[in-house]
This record gives C-alpha cells, sequence and structure tokens, in this order.
C-alpha cells in the first residue's frame, strides 16, 4: 500500500497553539507558554507566525497596559475547522477499518483522555489557598 502524505494549512505544532487560543478565548503569551510548556521566546515567535498569518491578532490586556492578549481571528477560526475536517479526513480510511469494538474502545479512550486534559490544565491549589480551607 502506498503511502500518501495529505498536505495541512498549518504544521500540527501551530495547529495546536491555534487551539489552544481558541479554546483560552484570550491569553497572554507568558499563559500560552506555560501551557505549552515551553519558554517565552519561543512562544512568541509561535505567536508571531499566526499573526503574520492572521490568524490571531495582539490586543492590549485591560488589566496590564504592558502586557498583550492572543486572540483567535475569523480567520483563525477558519483555518483551524479547516484542519480539523482535512485531519478528520485523513485518519478516517483507518477508523473506517475498525470493528464496533474497537471504535468503541477507541471512543471510550478519547473520553478518558480528554477528561485527563482537563484535569491537568486545571489550575492547582496553592499553598496559601489549601491552607484557608
Amino acid at each position: 500500500m502506498a503511502t500518501q502524505r495529505v498536505r495541512m494549512p498549518l504544521g500540527f505544532a501551530q495547529a495546536r497553539l491555534l487551539s489552544t487560543i481558541e479554546d483560552q478565548g484570550a491569553a497572554r503569551i507568558s499563559d500560552l507558554a506555560a501551557l505549552d510548556h515551553c519558554s517565552q521566546p519561543t512562544m512568541t515567535t509561535q505567536v508571531r507566525r499566526l499573526e503574520d498569518a492572521g490568524l490571531v491578532s495582539r490586543t492590549v490586556d485591560p488589566d496590564d497596559a504592558r502586557a498583550v492578549l492572543i486572540r483567535i481571528t475569523p480567520k483563525g477560526v477558519d483555518t483551524l475547522r479547516h484542519v480539523r475536517v482535512d485531519r478528520g479526513a485523513a485518519i478516517d480510511p483507518y477508523l473506517e477499518r475498525l470493528d464496533a469494538a474497537d471504535r468503541q474502545t477507541l471512543s471510550d479512550a478519547v473520553r478518558v483522555l480528554r477528561r485527563l486534559l482537563e484535569d491537568a490544565a486545571a489550575p492547582t491549589p496553592t499553598k496559601s489557598t489549601t491552607e484557608k480551607e
């Protein structure tokens, strides 16, 4: 069977970052860097690439004029929708090979993974907040 490479409008890392920005609504670069476990300079470069493509915008943080918030643009939302459709289409032929039991197992696993990711993304209580209880 020949291997076919599917061309995506965004690389995996850029699509993941754009999805994170969409999920956050608006976020500082430092927050995005923390979520992605990378340095601020690395995140600044990644955000700049998305900004240059018109997929995100920067606005002044109303709570701190020294900081900026990164938001997804309508073009970014549209691009991300296309990426998701394209990636779904790329994996569909493989999923179609699964029997009903394997599909259910995969669906259950995805549900568990999403819950784990939500738990990992939730803020952890600090010592000062746990001492108040």
